[in-house]
């Protein structure tokens, strides 16, 4: 028998499945992004606000998928009580959580907007994630669809301020009420034809990814996949399949608003549905936007089952590069509409609301294909590096890095085994240090430092194509008194930019689908 004690087993390091890390460059760009975006919302008078990641599941009410487990859909526990609680699924339903618990401290219309983590427990794939990021804007306590149109107009100036030109976007506009009618005047109002209802609203959610042909079937008898797997249809006749159809596959509002107001005849809620898309339409017009950034579109079809009225999708129309090196539309980068029902539940009362919600990693990827991020790079620090390990030097070290600072200069201290000096300038190269500072004994005794430029122009302009030609070519360096530090490296920086301006600094990033983020941004 061996007695050997065995070797303790490593633990191996691994992301969980549906998870990223995110990285310097990912988060700058992110908080870049979303700053230009909390102006807008600021400017319309928006304020912020921040709800936890956890929320009991009863509260996600609807929002959870169809199932009796509270684990399926969302990450859920139980806590002490006993009480289930679940990470957010979406930041809409704490929001109406938060204005029922709140209700009599807020003015109303509420307008808030907030910008955070959703969690998914969802199995994932190419694009999506389990945990993604959204940005949301609200109005609570608004009934009429004025509200909607500036969430529409706000949509639309976000883009815009994120530098993406007119031409670019549409703001695209329909209503659910217009879909309740149409359903009526084929037959499926009442209560007892509401689960029919709610399959006829799954099935036309599958356009995109199904086409008309797709949709027809599972509007009709069912339809099977390339799998075998059957899903059984909504059970509507022909008839009643072309009018739903027809009404999904409006693309021209103008030429389509006399046949679609025939088609809603008779149904209270159609012809309100209808009224209110042109209300939308005069208003925004009124403001000076018209169809080219805000567009009336019944076509308009994803998150029709949780809306209550208005619904707005916000879609890039410019051409992208797939993985398979196939142009295609970029298409959606988030939406949302009015849902009434939502603070309700909590209340026992009507209380109206109306948003939308920006997926943001979706966003961020046609942002990077514009070359509307990283313009205003950030530049690595510059390295103070440490030749003697005695408390003087070290503290001349500090003081150096320390001024470096206070000039906001980026700046930091070698940190590592400083005994090796090549490889503090190994650590520099990988770093991407832009200025090296060197202070040895002799240096120090006369009060000046070594300030070497690690960047030249010439490596940004592709001239020099290897290490070794850059070493060469990497000359640049001078001595200087330490009262001149700072001066001489906003020099040296100041030398670098206009080099960096010369090389050009745009860039062009293909689409990659697996970047985008998950595309189910609605509310």
């Amino acid at each position: 028998m061996n007695d050997k004690q065995k070797k303790p087993q490593k633990l191996k390091a691994r992301l969980p499945r549906g998870f990223v890390d995110r990285t310097a460059g990912d988060i700058r760009a992110v908080n870049e992004m979303t700053a230009k975006i909390r102006e807008v919302y600021e400017h319309y008078g928006f304020d912020p606000l921040e709800t936890p990641l956890f929320e009991y599941t009863d509260a996600l009410g609807k929002f959870l998928p169809d199932s009796d487990r509270p684990n399926e859909g969302v990450f859920s526990l139980q806590d002490d009580d006993e009480q289930w609680m679940s990470l957010r699924y979406d930041l809409t339903a704490p929001l109406a959580r938060h204005v029922a618990e709140n209700f009599n401290e807020i003015q109303l219309p509420y307008r808030t907007y907030r910008a955070g983590y959703v969690f998914r427990n969802e199995k994932p794939g190419p694009g999506r994630f389990r945990q993604f990021m959204q940005f949301d804007a609200d109005t609570v306590g608004a009934p009429g669809v004025q509200a909607d149109a500036e969430m529409c107009m706000m949509m639309a100036d976000t883009l815009e301020a994120l530098g993406i030109k007119r031409g670019d976007y549409v703001i695209r506009v329909n209503n659910r009420k217009v879909l309740d009618g149409v359903l009526e005047a084929i037959g499926l109002g009442g209560d007892d034809k509401a689960g029919q209802r709610l399959n006829v609203l799954r099935a036309i959610d599958k356009l995109d990814k199904f086409g008309p042909e797709g949709v027809a079937l599972l509007l009709g008898p069912g339809r099977k996949d390339e799998s075998g797997d059957f899903t059984k249809g909504a059970g509507l006749d022909k008839e009643q399949i072309d009018k739903v159809l027809f009404f999904v596959g409006i693309t021209d509002y103008a030429e389509s608003a006399l046949r679609l107001t025939e088609l809603v005849a008779g149904t209270a809620r159609g012809g309100e549905g209808v009224e209110e898309l042109n209300f939308i339409g005069a208003l925004v017009t009124s403001a000076g936007y018209g169809p080219d950034r805000i567009k009336i579109d019944p076509s308009v079809v994803r998150g029709l089952e949780y809306y209550t009225g208005p619904v707005y999708e916000a879609e890039l129309t410019f051409d992208v590069t797939n993985e398979k090196g196939e142009k295609v539309v970029f298409g959606s980068v988030g939406g949302g509409g009015r849902y009434d029902g939502l603070v309700s539940r909590f209340m026992g009362q009507p209380v109206p609301a109306t948003g939308f919600s920006i997926g943001v990693s979706r966003l961020m990827t046609a942002l990077k294909n514009l070359g509307k991020l990283g313009a205003s790079e950030v530049i690595e620090p510059v390295l103070v590096t440490v030749m003697d390990g005695d408390v003087e030097a070290m503290g001349r070290y500090q003081k150096m890095t320390q001024e470096l600072r206070a000039a906001g200069i980026r700046a930091e201290m070698f940190q590592g085994n400083w005994k090796k000096f090549g490889n503090q300038l190994k650590y520099a190269d990988r770093r991407g240090c832009p200025v090296a500072i060197i202070q040895g004994g002799d240096e120090r005794e006369t009060g000046v430092v070594q300030i070497k430029d690690l960047i030249e122009g010439k490596r940004l302009s592709g001239e020099i194509e290897d290490n070794a030609s850059w070493r060469e070519a990497r000359v640049a360096q001078e001595t200087a008194p330490e009262a001149d530090l700072v001066a001489k490296v906003r020099e040296i920086l100041a030398a670098q930019a206009e080099d960096r301006k010369r090389a050009g600094s745009g860039f062009e990033t293909p689409y990659d689908p697996a970047q985008a983020g998950d595309t189910d941004d609605d509310v």
